[in-house]
């Protein structure tokens, strides 16, 4: 089969999905002697264009960047600049449509049925990450002041789908996880607000965290500090809290020699966690404790957390950490469980309930011919930024062989596809904005997202702690700022 224009839907507007878009773009326009080719493989059958639309549940592109990084991690954030690009990069010379078109605000299973998608595309790629907290067995689990890192994260980020505020009353947190959300977590808990002030944190966060009783924040692992999941930028800023002791207990570090660590990343971490275990005390207002070797038993209280139970371990001869039979309890009012996401299931596609992922073979989804993953939907949530743009490449060459190999089938919705004339402002006959528009649904365009950007930036400019942008927290609010007069139609 001969492809003129390859028609690809992504659900899913984080970095997995942008990446997957513009690979796919790239890889087209490759075939066409337009850029350096970035996949290998294809042969004289390919498409000779692409055109792709981004689908996304919230208004706003760009998924955890903008809704689960901590609002003090600027150069992870400036990853939004090249997603910018990418999204920025591919307008289609002399037509109505562009090649990767961003349409926010649309829930696949919801507005939108995936077995309609997929009527209307060549492929579907599912994106959606991972936004839920992966679930701990534990007792008291479910107490009042028992929390989702992922919850907690949402909040401080400003996603539009949680309260507005946050219990904050508890003077002693225990946060349990070693990775780097937990980091984060217990960062912007132990970290005075007005040192959040010039962020793009939500006015209605920084009020919560102006008025927050933390004093301690206790951040639990259940291996020893040679089995930390931080990243050395993540640890490292935790020493640079203005206010905050860092308190570690010699205790956990008996027998960890960092020269002997498998790399120099690790060694380098270790080298930061030992110059702090000889810091004296210097009377700070809050305290964030590091502990190792304690593996949670129990949330206990009475109506509502009141303290936290841990087993002590030790490693076993192939390291592994074991109960040593002693019991330690901790008065905490709070706890917050950053143990790792949990994968966002699309409705129609197959979900294993167990890894959290749609099953998978290198991205092609088992069992239905034309549907493709990518990102933590695809391999679980794990890894960085890095294995998300080389999973995106695996799925696009995979989905590319597959359009060569005439193994992709046409879209059979009415009408569809059929491209405008060059120049015309007319949508494509059979588009799904028209059954979008039919559905009334409030669906957010790139226009729109510019509108929204350059509308919170210039909130950022005028307020009274200038800063690079300050977030429209509602998602209507957020709607009739990108479509102006959407909602009232």
């Amino acid at each position: 089969m001969t492809l003129s224009t390859l028609r690809v839907a992504i659900v899913g507007a984080g970095p997995a999905g942008i990446y997957a878009g513009n690979l796919l773009a790239q890889a087209v326009a490759a075939l066409n002697g337009a850029v350096p080719e970035p996949v290998e493989g294809q042969g004289p059958s390919a498409p000779d264009a692409v055109e792709i639309d981004l689908f996304e549940s919230l208004p706003a592109p760009y998924g955890l960047i903008r809704y689960g990084v901590a609002p003090d991690h600027p150069r992870i954030k400036g990853i939004v600049t090249s997603l910018h690009e990418m999204l920025d990069a591919f307008p289609e010379p002399g037509a109505a449509r562009r090649t990767i078109r961003f349409i926010g605000n649309v829930e696949v299973g919801r507005d939108i049925a995936l077995d309609e998608l997929r009527e209307r595309y060549h492929a579907v790629i599912l994106a959606t990450g991972a936004l839920r907290d992966a679930a701990l067995d534990l007792p008291g689990v479910d107490l009042p002041g028992s929390y989702g890192a992922a919850d907690f994260v949402a909040w401080y980020d400003g996603h539009p789908d949680v309260p507005r505020s946050w219990p904050l009353d508890a003077s002693s947190v225990a946060v349990i996880g070693n990775g780097n959300v937990a980091l984060d977590v217990a960062r912007v808990l132990a970290k005075h607000a007005v040192d959040l002030r010039t962020t793009d944190v939500p006015d209605n966060v920084l009020a919560g965290l102006e008025a927050s009783a933390v004093t301690d924040v206790h951040v639990f692992g259940r291996r020893g500090p040679a089995d930390i999941k931080f990243t050395p930028i993540e640890l490292r800023e935790l020493g640079e809290l203005r206010d905050v002791d860092i308190v570690l207990y010699d205790e956990d570090f008996e027998g960890v020699d960092p020269t002997t660590a498998p790399n120099n990343q690790l060694k380098v971490m270790l080298r930061t966690l030992n110059s702090w275990r000889g810091r004296a005390s210097t009377g700070a207002s809050r305290r964030l404790h590091l502990h190792f070797w304690h593996a949670p038993v129990e949330i206990t209280g009475d109506g509502r957390v009141d303290g936290i139970r841990f087993a002590r371990t030790a490693p076993d001869a192939a390291g592994a950490p074991v109960p040593t039979g002693e019991v330690r309890e901790y008065d905490v009012q709070s706890v917050y469980r950053a143990i790792g996401y949990y994968g966002t299931r699309v409705e129609g596609a197959d979900f294993d309930e167990r890894r959290g992922v749609v099953p998978n073979v290198e991205g092609r989804v088992l069992g239905q011919p034309g549907l493709y993953a990518t990102g933590w939907i695809k391999r679980g949530p794990v890894g960085l930024i890095g294995h998300t743009k080389s999973d995106a490449l695996e799925t696009v060459g995979h989905l590319i062989a597959d359009a060569q190999a005439g193994l992709l089938t046409a879209p059979s919705a009415p009408g569809a596809p059929s491209l405008p004339t060059p120049g015309s402002l007319s949508l494509p006959k059979g588009d799904v904005l028209d059954l979008l528009d039919e559905r009334e649904t409030a669906y957010t365009t790139w226009d729109g997202w510019l509108a929204l950007d350059a509308h919170e930036r210039a909130l950022g400019k005028n307020h009274e702690h200038v800063r690079e942008r300050v977030k429209v927290v509602g998602r209507d609010e957020q709607v009739e700022i990108s479509r102006p007069g959407v909602l009232t139609r």
